[in-house]
């Protein structure tokens, strides 16, 4: 059994965040040190060897909590108070919401994976830069689009034919196609990219070659297929969910160049103009450094930086067969006809009436 995320949709989730030359800052001395000393193994054309299965599991939030500015790094032992407070507010075992608050958490805590340590570096945000650690605002003009999406689903909403999921945003259902990305098991945005951490399945597997980057991702097992010989991104009509990558080698680490994303899979707001720069640098033995840049001018006033050192993980990586079984979407879909008919039956009676 796979554990039912909260729906909502990309949009809202875009609002949310708005409400609320890239510089790489230096790590500090509160920060794990990385052995000067070691170098990656090498694959078969010389490159470091990436290979292997990483994880990116953190309870270090994208964004600076407010209550922490100022603060870009935990001492060893702030690391720790905050990793037990925030383990202990997260423990979905703690049954004392009431009824309706349990049966909308739908698991307890053994389904989760939501991790229970700060990451590596001990930095208080995934964000690195802007210095502050928040999202720079979305432009006026982004704004505007995600509200008016807004007010199309709701303004479709006010006739029966809508579905909330687990306390989720309202949405259509008249046919699959209304029904977000993740109810469909197509994409649950944690696969990027950027490849972010979530509630569970936070596992990456990578495979490469002389021409190719593989990244194999646990949650809803998508592969994505990054070609690093050189050749030229899709052209802009081709749209895909994840984007068209593409990969060089700048030393040591590998630069991944992403582009054609979709007007659906936005992230934290950003549109079809994503431009992703992703860096992938063996810093130890058990340490893949994940940085990634979002560059979309027509989204944030500003391009803004995040960073992960993903960790070792065991192995295998198993199919997440999220459509296997998947009797949600049919469910939703036969509830929203079941409102239409009662609603119809009603306003035939009155009619009589």
């Amino acid at each position: 059994m796979i554990p039912r995320m909260t729906t909502l949709l990309s949009i809202s989730a875009g609002i949310a965040a708005a409400l609320l030359v890239v510089s790489f800052p230096a790590v500090g001395q509160n920060a794990a040190k990385t052995d000067k000393s070691w170098s990656p193994p090498r694959a078969a054309d010389g490159h470091p060897d990436l290979q292997g299965i990483w994880t990116n599991v953190t309870i270090t939030p994208l964004e600076r909590p407010r209550d922490l500015a100022g603060k870009e790094f935990f001492t060893e032992q702030e690391a720790a108070d905050y990793e037990k407070l925030t383990v202990q507010q997260r423990n979905r075992d703690v049954r004392i919401r009431g009824t309706v608050a349990d049966v909308a958490n739908a698991y307890n805590d053994f389904w989760w994976d939501s991790g229970t340590k700060v990451v590596k570096t001990r930095r208080t945000s995934i964000i690195i830069d802007p210095p502050d650690g928040r999202l720079p605002p979305l432009t006026p003009e982004r704004l505007k689009q995600l509200q008016a999406r807004v007010d199309a689903v709701k303004k479709r909403c006010e006739q029966p034919g809508c579905e909330v999921v687990n306390g989720g945003t309202p949405g259509p259902a008249d046919r699959p196609e209304d029904r977000p990305l993740m109810e469909r098991c197509i994409s649950f945005g944690t696969a990027g990219p950027p490849m972010m951490p979530s509630a569970y399945n936070n596992n990456y597997q990578l495979v490469q070659s002389p021409g190719f980057v593989a990244i194999d991702v646990e949650m809803v097992h998508d592969v994505r297929m990054i070609p690093i010989d050189g050749s030229p991104h899709l052209p802009s009509g081709v749209r895909q969910w994840m984007g068209d990558s593409r990969g060089h080698w700048e030393g040591d680490t590998l630069v991944v160049d992403t582009t054609n994303f979709t007007d659906q899979t936005t992230f934290r707001g950003s549109d079809q103009n994503l431009h992703l720069i992703e860096r992938f640098t063996r810093t130890a033995p058990d340490v893949l450094l994940y940085r990634f840049t979002v560059d979309d001018p027509t989204a944030f006033t500003k391009p803004w930086t995040g960073e992960i050192p993903m960790v070792r993980a065991e192995g295998p990586l198993y199919e997440y067969a999220c459509h296997e079984g998947n009797t949600g979407l049919a469910g939703i879909l036969a509830s929203a006809r079941a409102d239409e008919k009662k609603a119809a039956g009603g306003a035939q009676t009155k009619s009589k009436e």
